[in-house]
């Protein structure tokens, strides 16, 4: 028999066939936990409401011929965009665009073609983002933080280049990576220029701190990295395990741009941890929505094949919970997929997923890491630029790309 969630649904609200749950709360009253005290949370904006925070307040349980087997789905009421946020920042990353093109320069033919073709390639731009949210949510007026922008791109871009050489990638983004266009060895050695390039201009910015906080991070991300090569092909690892890579490898790049954002700034401490932890909190959410996409996204949205992880071998979150809760059938199916690698076996175990409610579980991990995020927030002043830090966090767990 497949795999199913359990919970009792005495006591919640039907309608139509589907039972309406909060999924912050342990309580069966619908909306946002808030609510039944009568006021929203200090970091909550009213006009938001309607957008940043409906997908953390219903939740669809579909309910089948026996009350006690029923698999809960999350429900987004809306889909979110990032144009809000892009429209508040436009000029002041149009800055850090003209920042980043500028310091991409080099005598060396290759170096910029390389460079400005993965540069160049579309992305989200959500950690240089992250960094002038931050600044302007601490109410920064100077300008190195268009700097300091682009070397948080500098970074993530290095990473890149050096994951699709280690994936061996030939797609990213919906476009040939740049390893199988120029080969290996460039790609390597221009991700390497990257980050010494973003350490020069790290040097030239001349704070310590900021420079302790990039350094770090930029060596856990290469540690997150080595960690994800070990587990690949390893049906052991445990949910625990594979969250402290996530952290590592995606979600500690995002809580440097949130914390740099305040240092440049020089927010207080208080402020300062509260946007380091809404970027980890937000990478983690970010991340994990990335694993769901991988078994369940439209290769035109998301740039990427359907199934790229499992073909690598990579135990993310919804193989180690169908393992954990599939029956011994599929969790064996699972287990001989990811020790070999490949996609033969693809649609059993998209199947499995599907039948455990995988993705519906790890989206759920995903909200809440989100709400985290949000009530991170609530150290920082009331603003636009604060507002659109929710609807961040609100757009990284509602994307379908």
């Amino acid at each position: 028999m497949p795999c199913r969630a359990r919970k009792r649904v005495s006591g919640l609200n039907r309608k139509n066939g589907e039972v309406y749950r909060d999924l912050t709360s342990r309580s069966n009253h619908v909306g946002p936990p808030w609510e039944k005290a009568g006021k929203a949370p200090k970091w909550y904006p009213s006009h938001v409401g309607a957008h940043a925070l409906n997908y953390l307040q219903l939740t669809t349980v579909h309910v089948g011929a026996r009350a006690a087997s029923i698999t809960p789905t999350v429900h987004f009421l809306s889909a979110l965009t990032l144009e809000p946020v892009q429209r508040l920042i436009a000029d002041e990353m149009h800055a850090v665009d003209n920042v980043i093109r500028a310091r991409l320069h080099s005598d060396v033919a290759l170096v910029k073609q390389v460079s400005e073709h993965i540069i160049n390639g579309g992305g989200k731009r959500l950690r240089p983002a992250l960094v002038l949210l931050a600044a302007g949510a601490c109410g920064y007026s100077g300008s190195a933080h268009y700097p300091l922008a682009a070397v948080i791109e500098f970074i993530h871009t290095a990473t890149l280049l050096h994951d699709d050489v280690v994936d061996d990638s030939d797609l990213r983004r919906g476009r040939a990576t740049a390893n199988s266009l120029f080969g290996n060895a460039a790609s390597v050695l221009v991700g390497d220029f990257l980050y010494s390039r973003a350490f020069q201009i790290m040097v030239e910015l001349g704070n310590l701190r900021i420079m302790e906080v990039l350094a770090h991070a930029t060596n856990t991300i290469a540690e997150g990295e080595v960690l994800q090569l070990l587990n690949c092909h390893d049906p052991q690892v445990s949910e625990e395990d594979y969250l402290h890579v996530i952290r590592c490898k995606t979600a500690k790049l995002f809580e440097a741009a949130g914390k740099v954002g305040a240092i440049i700034s020089q927010a207080s401490p208080e402020v300062e941890e509260g946007l380091a932890r809404y970027g980890m909190y937000l990478g983690t959410a970010f991340q994990l929505i990335d694993d769901v996409l991988d078994y369940s996204g439209d290769h035109g949205q998301t740039g990427k094949n359907l199934g790229d992880d499992l073909g690598e071998g990579k135990p993310t979150l919804p193989l180690i919970y169908a393992m954990r809760r599939g029956d011994p059938e599929q969790a064996a199916v699972i287990r001989a997929a990811i020790e070999q690698g490949g996609l033969e076996e693809f649609q059993p175990v998209l199947n499995a997923i599907r039948d455990c409610g995988a993705l519906e579980y790890a989206r759920k991990q995903a909200v809440a890491e989100s709400q985290r995020a949000m009530e991170a927030l609530s150290a920082i002043p009331h603003s636009s630029y604060r507002d659109s830090l929710l609807q961040l966090a609100a757009f990284a767990v509602s994307r379908t790309y």
